[in-house]
């Protein structure tokens, strides 16, 4: 029987912050939000970018309550044992029904409390 820990794949690390960091924006809970990046996370929301979790705090508190985001992977990868790296598309919805489609861009790293959002960047999408 082998004692070798199973590495998880890129994807099962950044969906389960990404599945977490959605619960907290369909739930307008920012402290659920701030939660899953790192004390120094760079975030780059649509307004000017902050730096740690109580940016990310202030960002998504200001969100309307009743926005929800949907989100696909495009690319990912492992640019080290304690990296992941994914492009994705992240659909946001505003309570109204108009849609804000987005590309979005994290880095995780690996953290003595677990996986946690180190960099994340949106920029619009092209339809």
């Amino acid at each position: 029987m082998s004692t070798e820990a199973k590495v998880p794949d890129t994807e099962s690390i950044l969906r389960g912050l990404l599945d977490e960091w959605k619960a907290g924006v369909d739930g307008h809970d920012p402290g659920r939000v701030a939660a899953v990046f790192t004390e120094g996370a760079i975030f780059q929301g649509l307004r000017p970018h902050s730096v740690g979790r109580a940016g990310v705090y202030a960002y998504y508190d200001s969100q309307p309550d009743g926005l929800t985001v949907n989100y696909r992977f495009h690319e990912t990868r492992r640019p080290a044992a304690d990296v992941a790296l994914g492009y994705l598309r992240a659909d946001f919805t505003l309570p109204d029904g108009t849609p804000i489609p987005l590309n979005l861009s994290v880095l995780a790293t690996e953290t003595p409390a677990g996986w946690r959002i180190a960099f994340y960047q949106v920029s619009p999408a092209q339809e």
